[in-house]
């Protein structure tokens, strides 16, 4: 291992109150976006493609590995990759499978090990024992194939991920070589997601949960307010009378109907005190259907939630709330705004 210098203890260093500005950043991300730039300049992309069909064509499951922060990136894609539900994918701990994970490993697996150097002691050992297992080997490397490279020599298909440097101080943290590793696993898998053509519904059944899978899940009948929840009324009705509905089933609005529930139109709190301003004491005298929207926005129990999140923030100018409505017209639920937040939307 060598010897390593013996640093002071955190409570003998002098205190000292470090500054970040924008002076630091600025040169930072500037050479970040060259050394990315650099990498996308010089990819071959017939190797991208032949990893790209290596993944699509397995048979079995499909392995990442690596070691350090190239191991935490592998295990990323493969969840991405899980996550699709094209394949069986997970990520495989390099020193685990050395003492018995890669029992996992069948014959037409595919093992992906990804390493900066490709001279990572623990990749090296792993890989002639999961070929002995029958695995398809690809190697994602910064090291170009070679004699620099035993872990490309070692696999059946080496990609070279080409690295400029990195912007630590040193050169040596590994901030710009996983950025490489990220976006060039994750551009693949959204290829594979367009050569496989996913549906919506299918990336949704994967996805239950959290705000993706609400926003893929959920449809307006799931979380629209219903039968005795409803702000119902006459058009016939006086404002006043409805006042109690207007404010107690929270709303902010009254839905009004016909005698078969067909939609006429919508009246407001904001419509009652716009009423009330131009009209003054005569609102005694005014019905709801004298004062309401007769073409609101409406929209279907089968649609996405998010759709009607989208509908209620379209122009003209947003609103709180929609009548659900069906074929017919006839109201059978309404859903608003507060209603889609609070189901995490």
């Amino acid at each position: 291992m060598g010897s390593l210098p013996v640093l002071a203890s955190p409570e003998c260093a002098p205190e000292r109150r470090a500054k970040v500005s924008t002076s630091d950043l600025a040169p930072l991300f500037s050479a970040q976006r060259r050394h990315l730039d650099h990498f996308f300049d010089r990819l071959d992309m017939s190797q991208a493609a032949a990893f790209a069909q290596a993944l699509l064509d397995a048979p079995g499951a499909v392995f990442f590995t690596g070691v350090g922060k190239s191991g935490i990136v592998a295990r990323k894609i493969a969840q991405t990759l899980a996550s699709l539900g094209f394949a069986r994918a997970g990520f495989l701990a390099p020193v685990d499978a050395l003492h018995g994970d890669i029992g996992a490993i069948f014959p037409g697996d595919v093992l992906v090990l990804l390493s900066k150097s490709g001279v990572s002691d623990e990749l090296l050992a792993l890989a002639p024992c999961a070929r002995a297992k029958g695995a398809y080997l690809i190697s994602l490397t910064s090291a170009a194939s070679g004699s620099d490279c035993p872990l490309a020599a070692a696999c059946d298909l080496n990609v070279h991920l080409p690295l400029q440097g990195e912007i630590c101080p040193f050169g040596l943290a590994p901030v710009t070589s996983t950025a490489i590793q990220m976006v060039f696993g994750d551009t693949v898998i959204a290829a594979i997601m367009e050569a496989r053509r996913l549906s919506r519904d299918q990336y949704a059944s994967n996805h239950p949960a959290g705000k993706i899978g609400k926003t893929l899940i959920f449809k307006v009948k799931d979380v629209m307010k219903k039968q005795n929840e409803l702000p119902l009324c006459k058009e016939g009705d006086m404002i006043m009378d409805q006042l109690t509905v207007l404010t107690s089933k929270g709303c902010g609005c009254l839905l009004v109907v016909d005698e078969e529930h067909h939609l006429i139109g919508t009246f407001t709190d904001g419509d009652l005190r716009r009423t009330l301003k131009a009209s003054g004491p005569a609102i005694f005298n005014l019905t709801v259907g004298e004062m309401c929207n007769r073409n609101p926005r409406t929209i279907t129990a089968e649609a996405m939630a998010v759709e009607a999140m989208e509908k209620m923030e379209s122009p003209p100018s947003p609103v709180q709330f929609l009548p659900v409505v069906d074929d017919n017209n006839i109201v059978c639920g309404i859903i608003t705004l507060h209603g889609l937040v609070s189901a995490g939307l």
